[in-house]
């Protein structure tokens, strides 16, 4: 079985996809001093640095001094958003950030009932629905996340009519012209939601979230995160999708997010040396226990150097770092009712290297563990051939 078949659930993600048409994360357009454009770059690159106490500080100081600005409140809810982000299991601050932004909206709205047309108020509350209604998909609350992905789409356009010359609007463009285009193709079961919205154009959009990527102020970084996510999973472009992964951990070199797509997409390359490089740099920052780097990369780590290992024959090795993997991989899904991948593999090339280790008893019954869990890629097929002759290198 070849280890990249491991795939993110994508049950979780296919309406949010249709939701980050309208996510405006930084797409601001801000008439104020140096002061205030200081404080919130510092902000923004203490949130993407995974330096959260720090950013707290920050935006509670853009709070002081620009009270009557939502920047501060719209970036204060992006920390705890980056925090979930991190563990998207872990469900403990959801109701905190769902305040967040509902104090933010009404902030806004507040602006815009006197000033409709205000910019600033515009784009954090269209930026607002879209964070929310990204959680709230991830969460399969589908019909509250269209419903916010439906409301949002007027605020883009209103940005748009007050200044159609800043750059970073082109980020919410771009992504509205990309996922109008690919999702209804790639994601059947989410066309019910958008039926609502005009056609969009893959092309044109990848080309106007380049230009926020490069000439962006305030959107360039989400825009090469984006780019990188989607030249990866939905464009194959894996020489793309490393050119931004790059500038970002050029910038944020701590942020695992960052760092784990790198790595994962130098293993979808096939380049296991460099990708497996990355990986053993995450576990050294896991080990360490260095900030954002929880047990959801250290897992991926461990398995996919442990892999590595076993390409190499190094039997011993690939039991220790594969051994540890499951332990951990257990740990995270005591509470999932299906087993994931990483589970399913680990077993299954832990029960190959029992084989080889001359352990005939311990093997078997791993792959007859391997039989009782879902299928997934060709490991029932293996699990029980090997049950049939022992796994040799």
């Amino acid at each position: 079985m070849n280890a990249i078949n491991i795939k993110m659930n994508c049950k979780n993600y296919k309406l949010t996809l249709a939701i980050y048409l309208f996510v405006l994360f930084s797409s601001v357009s801000f008439a104020q001093d140096a002061r205030f454009d200081s404080l919130l770059f510092k902000g923004m690159d203490q949130i993407y640095g995974i330096e959260f106490e720090a950013a707290q500080k920050t935006f509670d100081r853009v709070k002081k001094e620009y009270p009557n600005h939502p920047a501060g409140l719209f970036f204060e809810s992006g920390i705890t958003w980056w925090k979930i982000l991190l563990d998207l299991n872990n469900e403990e601050l959801d109701d905190l950030f769902y305040d967040q932004i509902d104090e933010t909206i009404d902030f806004c709205d507040e602006i815009l009932d006197s000033d409709p047309m205000n910019e600033d108020a515009l784009f954090f509350k269209g930026g607002s629905l879209g964070f929310r209604g990204r959680l709230l998909a991830i969460r399969e609350e589908w019909l509250s996340a269209a419903l916010d992905g439906k409301d949002a789409l007027p605020l883009i356009h209103n940005a748009r009519s007050v200044n159609p010359d800043n750059p970073d609007l082109q980020l919410g463009f771009g992504i509205y012209n990309y996922y109008t285009a690919v999702i209804p193709t790639e994601f059947p079961m989410v066309k019910p939601f958008l039926w609502f919205l005009p056609p969009g154009d893959k092309e044109l959009g990848l080309k106007q979230i380049e230009n926020v990527a490069f000439n962006g102020k305030y959107a360039k970084y989400e825009s090469m995160y984006f780019l990188a996510g989607v030249l990866d999973r939905h464009e194959k472009d894996y020489d793309g999708s490393l050119k931004f992964t790059k500038l970002l951990l050029e910038k944020f070199p701590n942020n695992p997010r960052f760092e784990s797509l790198y790595a994962r997409v130098f293993i979808r390359k096939n380049d296991w040396e460099s990708g497996v490089k990355h990986f053993r740099v995450i576990l050294e920052k896991c080990n360490a226990q260095q900030t954002g780097y929880i047990n959801k990369y250290k897992r991926e780590a461990l398995y996919y150097v442990g892999v590595y290992e076993k390409n190499h024959y190094q039997r011993e090795k690939t039991v220790k770092y594969l051994e540890e993997c499951l332990k951990l991989s257990l740990q995270l899904e005591e509470d999932r009712e299906e087993e994931s991948g990483f589970t399913i593999n680990c077993v299954l090339y832990l029960g190959m290297m029992y084989d080889a280790n001359g352990e005939r008893e311990k093997a078997i019954r791993n792959y007859e563990q391997v039989l009782d869990y879902n299928e997934h890629g060709n490991s029932h097929i293996l699990a029980e051939k090997y049950l049939k002759e022992p796994y040799q290198f």
